[in-house]
């Protein structure tokens, strides 16, 4: 299906494939208009590859051409400017005391991952503040847990249409830099790019500098309304008492589609993110044929999760069903099957209900749950599960866990190096099915006794995870 990216036609195919194996299996429709299908128009902005330029121009006057995708992207935003000319001066972590003076030039940042540094969203906001005419932020290698992957497969945007400008990315340009490019930025500098690296990796103080260089670009961006929609089927319950209870079990059929190529290959195909686990919600549909749970179960498989968690955030704003009815959802997504499973990380374990229950039926398979060691990674706020925990909705999402220092960590890293986001997440790679059917099997229990629970889900304490109140 073409790696499936939101508002193609290989998604459109891809997701009339699952509606059409959910109704062979018996669920009823839950989408628009007697449809399995819940349509949302976006705005989709990109940034053009082939008429977009970036170029370091030194004091000397000698230009030193960057490529795009592979040394240097750029968020895309239905804002950026069609130029930019503007010195370079490298600021540390950009936190606002190192931003003085800034103005009318481009932040050059250590792009820290680390907790106690400043965030990405913080840089852009005190540059923004200091009024920089853009950032550049430099990826920090040293940060294995996952490291940064270049070339990127392309700039863009996604929105769900009527969003405001500024949910479509920021107006300030906002740039990426391939750290094994940073000798060429620091030309003239005097400054040694294997140094700077190594002691932002650990943490260590900073120097600002001026680059005796400016970075000239020109920035050519084409928009256009995409449709995209997430695929809803419903199991009703069984039980008069709890049918009007729905669990929601989702998976995200997105994908990243055509990219830069790597090696010759520009098919970004999503196997294990996150095709093989929308498979798994099709088999559990199929195994009960028809047969339902106690409580109802909503299958949602969600459009534009890449993008930002875009039909998971719909599905919220727009359930099918009254909102309050929504009693729990459990996520597939972020799971590696290429090790045994031993481990499974639980995010949110300790929060919910669900948390407990998972452990419960992790215990009586000789699985081990657990917090999640890596929260620098952010992972709880990057899958579909996200917007029902900010809703008040207790849900849970799980990841493959290994030990420090052990073979199925070597093998985590490498595909998080190799595979993630890349074209070689493909049916080619080499994967453990005793793990794959493990994993599968424990999703089974643990819908069941959730869906066919006394109890319905709940927050053990006050959510953490809930979204501020809007103003």
């Amino acid at each position: 299906m073409e790696g499936r990216d939101t508002g193609s036609p290989g998604y459109d195919r891809a997701a009339a494939f699952v509606a059409d194996r959910f109704r062979a299996a018996g669920l009823n429709p839950a989408g628009e208009g007697g449809s399995f299908f819940q349509p949302i128009r976006m705005r989709d902005v990109r940034v053009d590859e082939g008429r977009t330029l970036f170029e370091l121009v030194g004091d000397d006057g000698k230009i030193r051409p960057l490529r795009f995708l592979h040394d240097l992207t750029i968020s895309a935003a239905a804002a950026l400017p069609a130029t930019i000319d503007a010195p370079l001066s490298f600021r540390g972590y950009c936190r606002p005391s190192d931003l003085v003076n800034i103005r009318g030039k481009v932040a050059v940042c250590f792009n820290a991952r680390r907790a106690g540094v400043t965030t990405g969203a913080e840089r852009v906001a005190a540059a923004t503040a200091a009024g920089a005419a853009g950032v550049i932020q430099i990826d920090d290698p040293s940060f294995t847990v996952e490291p940064p992957r270049w070339p990127v497969a392309y700039a863009r945007a996604v929105t769900p249409s009527g969003a405001p400008p500024s949910a479509s990315g920021p107006a300030l340009p906002v740039m990426r830099y391939n750290p094994e490019a940073l000798t060429q930025l620091l030309v003239g500098s005097g400054r040694d790019a294997t140094t700077l690296l190594s002691a932002g990796g650990r943490g260590e103080p900073l120097t600002s500098f001026d680059v005796p260089a400016r970075l000239r670009a020109k920035i050519a961006t084409r928009s256009a309304e995409i449709l995209s929609a997430n695929v809803l089927a419903l199991l009703p319950g069984t039980d008069p008492n709890l049918r009007d209870e729905y669990l929601v079990l989702g998976a995200h059929l997105d994908g990243y589609g055509y990219g830069t190529p790597i090696n010759g290959d520009g098919l970004y195909n999503g196997t294990f993110d996150d095709a093989a686990y929308v498979a798994t919600l099709l088999r559990l549909a199929e195994q009960r044929g028809g047969r339902g749970f106690r409580r109802s179960i909503l299958f949602a498989v969600f459009t534009g999760e890449e993008k930002g968690l875009i039909g998971s955030r719909w599905l919220i704003a727009n359930p099918p069903v009254p909102r309050k009815a929504l009693v729990g959802m459990i996520n597939l997504d972020q799971l590696r099957p290429i090790f045994p499973l031993d481990i499974l990380t639980v995010h949110a374990l300790q929060d919910t209900s669900l948390g407990q229950a998972a452990r419960d039926v992790a215990i009586a398979m000789n699985v081990r749950a657990r917090l999640d060691p890596e929260p620098e990674r952010n992972l709880i706020s990057r899958a579909d599960h996200w917007p029902f925990l900010q809703a008040d909705i207790p849900a849970v999402n799980f990841v493959f866990g290994y030990e420090p220092g052990t073979d199925a960590e070597r093998r985590y890293r490498l595909w998080y190096q190799t595979r993630y986001h890349h074209p070689a997440d493909d049916l080619s790679q080499p994967w453990n099915p005793e793990a794959a059917a493990k994993m599968n099997e424990f999703f089974y229990r643990f819908t069941a006794s959730v869906a066919d629970g006394d109890a319905r889900p709940t927050f053990l304490n006050p959510n953490p995870h809930r979204a501020p109140a809007t103003p």
